[in-house]
């Protein structure tokens, strides 16, 4: 069975090794220079940053979790969460709903108060499913942790307004906080939200692009970088990929890259599809590395839900994952922004948005204009899937196509749906299983 993998990121990657474990004789075609996708890891005058945004090593999961470990082995170190929230000129605790004490009493109280008005609504039943994901945030952590904190940072990260998205994706992601914890959080004892992140991994060196080298390692001379698919034929018992100059031969083909991208390669596309397609959506981001003199705070990572301090909504600081990330006495700072193409932001130049998100920086105190030695920045047009109130029944109509096409679609971009890490992971181990 000779198969070619569409698409050499995370997911492509991991399918050609688990594959090719199983004696399948396997193919990865990448359109970029080396494979990794939104994984890849850029160096600039010593500094090593993560193209596609702040990536970390943790999960739930624990057989993809010992999987991540035993491939990068020895070059991983843990480190334990250190994240802040900048809210009102201060930085407090993630998750906000751990921090209350760090507010002010009035926004202290009305967090609290909030938040048990909407759990005794919720026990005695007065809550009827949330239609939206902006009903789901109110719903489960109360107005009052929504409106400081939740509904703005979601507008800001996903570039699209929460009552237009649906709260199905919600599920079994983010359960309610437990009351414990939010009213010891509001009275000073300290607790701990979310802990399975927090302690995680990071590469000692190479960034996270070298997590893509160590499972690509048993592979690395079947996958080939530079095929941008262009036309997929399918023929009696098997399929021919071009590039326009190169065709390759295969008994199966598996999806990673985007239905929008998959979808022009193809023929015999049914209307349905195509406007299912055209439908979905999903913004991109913009990736700022900043290379500074001294040091940055002791954060993890920190998220801005105010519009007005800066474009950025989240920003780490790589050199405190690892300190192989920048030279000897300096440190870094990694800024996100995501956007849409067409909207203001995108029309930015580099320049501006690189001066924006020192300016903005420096503002909130992380360091000052002086320190800076680099910068870098990257635009990645597919970043996050965004979950609109029309995309259950879209994909529906995608994914019942391309199974009856007997082409799988595998990672996320193309089962669209928000995988993190070892989302994606999890996706190609259910495929494998699925398959045997």
């Amino acid at each position: 069975m000779k198969t070619l993998i569409l698409g050499g990121g995370l997911c492509g990657v991991t399918l050609a090794r688990i594959l090719s474990q199983k004696g399948e004789d396997v193919t990865v075609l990448e359109q970029e220079p080396v494979p990794g996708g939104l994984c890849r890891s850029q160096q600039t005058n010593g500094f090593t940053f993560d193209i596609g945004g702040s990536h970390i090593i943790f999960s739930r999961d624990t057989e993809v979790l010992r999987f991540i470990h035993d491939v990068l082995g020895a070059n991983r170190a843990e480190r334990v969460r250190n994240t802040k929230i900048f809210y009102k000129g201060r930085y407090v605790k993630y998750p906000f709903e751990n921090a209350l004490h760090e507010l002010s009493k009035e926004d202290c109280y009305n967090c609290l108060h909030e938040f048990i008005k909407a759990l005794i609504a919720s026990e005695k039943g007065d809550m009827r499913p949330p239609c939206n994901f902006e009903e789901w945030i109110l719903q489960t952590f109360g107005k009052g942790i929504a409106d400081a904190y939740l509904i703005p940072y979601n507008t800001k990260i996903w570039n699209y307004p929460p009552h237009l998205m649906s709260a199905h994706w919600m599920e079994g992601r983010v359960p309610r906080p437990p009351v414990e914890d939010i009213i010891k959080s509001a009275v000073g004892i300290e607790t701990e939200g979310y802990t399975h992140q927090a302690v995680f991994s990071y590469p000692v060196t190479g960034g996270i692009e070298a997590l893509i080298h160590a499972i690509a390692a048993p592979v690395r001379e079947r996958i080939l970088t530079g095929f941008r698919v262009t036309h997929i034929t399918e023929k009696t018992g098997g399929y021919e990929v071009s590039d326009g100059v190169r065709t390759l031969n295969g008994d199966r083909i598996i999806s990673t890259i985007p239905l929008q991208n998959l979808i022009s390669c193809l023929s015999s596309i049914p209307d349905d599809v195509m406007q299912a397609v055209a439908a979905l959506k999903y913004n991109s981001v913009m990736a700022i590395g900043i290379g500074i003199k001294g040091e940055v705070p002791p954060y993890s990572w920190t998220y801005i839900p105010d519009a007005h301090a800066s474009l950025a909504n989240r920003i780490s600081f790589p050199s405190n994952f690892s300190k192989t990330t920048a030279p000897y006495g300096c440190s870094s700072v990694l800024a996100e922004i995501t956007y849409n193409e067409g909207d203001k932001t995108s029309r930015m130049t580099d320049d501006e948005v690189t001066s924006h998100i020192i300016s903005s920086l420096s503002s909130l105190g992380l360091f000052t204009p002086d320190q800076v030695v680099t910068t870098q920045i990257t635009r990645n047009k597919f970043a996050y899937v965004v979950y609109d109130l029309d995309y259950i029944r879209n994909i529906t109509i995608i994914r019942q196509h391309f199974k009856s096409r007997g082409i799988p679609l595998v990672g996320r971009f193309s089962q669209f749906e928000y995988l993190n890490m070892d989302g994606i992971i999890r996706s190609v181990l259910n495929y494998v299983n699925e398959l045997a």
